[in-house]
């Protein structure tokens, strides 16, 4: 017998909720004016663990993320907390479409999530957090910030900003 071939779980995916503002286009001219955001999980002794963050694409700094042992809509919306957002989709399926989202997250997995079998969430949720604050933000220099790290890049772009201790 052949048949259709299926996606994972049978169903196509819907439509988009949003219109694909950005296009591809990683680039802002200034803080706070296009964010990313994506969802990863990954497994532990206790079972999986999800992180939704929220990426600025001018400075690369993460500048938001909310993690649970379940992925429900209050994930995002925990990681957002911020209102006037104006939202934009790209085509269901297609990495490129959030490429520096996606970046973000092979990074982690390279450097906190395969490292060692997680023991349990608050061990992965302590680790994913340190790694972010002490070695994304401030140790990790980027070459398309001009091999400044996002800390770095966003103070001397925009002294104005208040940055998170």
């Amino acid at each position: 017998m052949f048949g259709k071939k299926r996606g994972k779980n049978g169903k196509r995916p819907g439509p988009p909720v949003h219109d694909d503002l950005i296009k591809r286009d990683f680039t802002a001219d200034d803080v706070n004016e296009i964010w990313l955001t994506d969802i990863t999980e990954h497994w532990t002794d206790e079972g999986k663990l999800y992180l939704c963050a929220i990426k600025d694409v001018f400075s690369g700094r993460i500048v938001g993320c909310s993690i649970s042992d379940r992925m429900r809509a209050r994930l995002a919306v925990n990681a957002l907390n911020r209102h006037h957002l104006i939202g934009s989709m790209g085509k269901v399926g297609a990495a490129g479409d959030n490429a520096a989202m996606e970046s973000f997250f092979a990074l982690l997995q390279k450097n906190v999530l395969d490292r060692k079998q997680w023991r349990t969430r608050e061990d992965l949720r302590i680790a994913i957090i340190t790694w972010i604050e002490r070695t994304y933000h401030r140790r990790r220099r980027q070459a398309r910030l001009g091999r400044l790290t996002p800390i770095e890049n966003e103070t001397i772009m925009n002294p104005t900003v208040s940055l998170a201790a």
